[in-house]
């Protein structure tokens, strides 16, 4: 039913910043829970930070703690992920997710609606 199109992905320098956004259509953006994750080639997909429908509760990965913020705009039906001192090691397919499922969700399985994903390159 929902849709989700991330965009904003890119090659950078370590060190730089990027902003991905996903936009979600389809259905109603009501009642979404958010989430952010991201896969390495040869690693599992991990969630990197979630936000409730509400936008009052968000969660981060260690990793990118201090690093990455989430948000999101829900008259624009959007959620956003800041990415600031990016590092090679952050190298990977990021993905947005959604779910009705209340609260801030963090487990994969958990989550209903998945984009196509966003390529995020960071060069030394």
């Amino acid at each position: 039913q929902v849709q989700l199109v991330e965009s904003g992905g890119g090659l950078v320098q370590a060190g730089g910043s990027l902003r991905l956004s996903c936009v979600a259509s389809g259905g109603s953006f009501i009642g979404l829970a958010m989430g952010w994750f991201r896969q390495a080639q040869g690693k599992e997909r991990d969630i990197v930070a979630a936000i409730s429908w509400s936008g009052g509760s968000t969660y981060y990965a260690e990793f990118v703690k201090g690093r990455f913020t989430i948000s999101r705009d829900n008259a624009k039906n959007t959620v956003y992920l800041q990415m600031n001192s990016l590092n090679p090691e952050d190298t990977a397919d990021y993905y947005c997710a959604a779910t009705r499922r209340q609260g801030v969700i963090r487990r994969r399985v958990e989550y209903d609606y998945w984009g196509p994903g966003a390529q995020v390159t960071v060069s030394s």
